[in-house]
């Protein structure tokens, strides 16, 4: 598990749980069988290896010894004027950006206030840190429109998100899958919040080795680009000197990719061998969460479904693309219907041209349903491909 872990440098979080959460997702695919409590023993117990923060490629679990590299992010939002031109440093969720921006002007002294309360009563989640239990009802008119109603959030979780982004408090645990904060010092070991702080430019360095040794080979977008394109997003112009670094220390090696116009970069230790890989990955696996990225390497063009309406989905709602050797060769929607215990496959579609991998799968598809403590598999997807599984299963 903490191979699997270092290696993808990364496990991004999510909320959706129609087959399972996903940062369990990336771990399975390269170990198989684990165990999802001590996933979360690592994540949120008592002896934590992890932590939580915004800006590992999104919301993500990271591994403590990247906490202090993460310090000079929390100091540029700690620094932020929010009546002023934001840091190009800065990455912070828009709703922290535009809500900061009301709270300074019409809640002056709030943070602070919320700040009182999570110290003299955490851990506790945003809605119970709130110090006037006011709270927007659902018909009442958004603050800011341009957030959305899903990231129109209450004052409370505007405030305890940006003292979360500066680093004065942290993810204690998760309720329900909804965040528990406390102050950080009372969340995470010493030894690491007292550890040395690397300068701004030997941070940004080791950030974009661990993107580069996880990727073996990447575009600077891929290394380090923003919306959701990178495991640790950085303004454009700083990614270009940090990427020319460590070429000069030869530590990335230019090279070009067929079929991709940008540069390229390999990281020095990365093998070139053959895979011989079987895995069902996530939506937000570090392999494929690049879409771009995903489209060049495998000629796999991959949205997820979860947001299209559902007479508009082609592939299903929840789809993960099923790795054999070094191919993407079928979509497979999963849902994990936990009332019957069983593994249900509603949509399967085999890519063009791909080799038989119905044997392959299979397997997998039992390992998953014995991982997830279900009992039965049921495909109701109902071509010729999906009945050939099913007598396979």
């Amino acid at each position: 598990m903490r191979g699997a872990i270092g290696q993808a440098g990364v496990l991004q979080l999510d909320s959706v749980n129609v087959l399972c959460r996903s940062h369990y997702l990336p771990v399975f695919s390269r170990v198989g069988n684990y165990s999802r409590a001590r996933l979360d023993e690592l994540s949120w117990g008592a002896g934590r290896e992890l932590f939580e923060y915004v800006w590992g490629h999104k919301a993500a679990l990271l591994p403590l010894t990247t906490y202090p590299l993460m310090r000079w992010r929390m100091r540029a939002a700690e620094r932020q004027v929010w009546d002023q031109e934001l840091s190009p440093d800065l990455a912070v969720p828009w709703s922290v950006v535009v809500g900061m921006r009301r709270l300074t002007a019409e809640r002056p002294g709030y943070v602070d206030q919320i700040l009182r309360i999570v110290t003299e009563q955490g851990p506790l989640t945003a809605g119970e840190a709130s110090p006037d239990d006011v709270r927007r009802k659902r018909s009442d008119p958004d603050p800011d429109p341009t957030t959305g109603k899903m990231w129109n959030w209450q004052d409370a979780k505007i405030a305890i998100e940006y003292l979360f982004s500066t680093g004065q408090v942290t993810i204690a645990g998760r309720r329900h899958f909804e965040r528990v904060y406390d102050l950080t010092e009372r969340v995470l070991p010493a030894d690491v919040l007292n550890a040395p702080e690397p300068t701004a430019d030997e941070a940004r360095r080791e950030l974009i080795r661990i993107a580069a040794r996880g990727l073996g080979v990447a575009t600077q977008k891929e290394l380090c680009g923003g919306s959701g394109q990178a495991h640790f997003p950085l303004p454009a112009a700083t990614g270009r000197e940090v990427i020319g670094e460590l070429v000069e220390s030869g530590e990335l090696i230019p090279v070009r990719v067929e079929g991709v116009k940008q540069q390229a970069y390999r990281w020095h230790e990365a093998k070139d061998r053959p895979i011989d890989a079987q895995a069902l990955l996530s939506p937000f696996d570090p392999l494929i969460w690049n879409r771009d990225r995903t489209h060049h390497l495998f000629d796999f063009f991959y949205r997820i479904s979860i947001y299209t309406p559902a007479p508009q989905r082609i592939h299903g709602y929840y789809v993960l693309p099923f790795l054999l050797g070094d191919q993407l060769v079928a979509r497979v929607d999963l849902k994990a219907d936990r009332q019957a215990s069983t593994l249900v496959i509603p949509t399967l579609t085999a890519e063009p041209n791909a080799p038989d991998f119905v044997d392959q799968l299979a397997t997998e598809l039992h390992l998953m349903t014995n991982w997830l403590n279900l009992n039965h598999i049921q495909i109701t997807a109902s071509t010729s491909l999906a009945r050939t599984l099913s007598r396979r299963l």
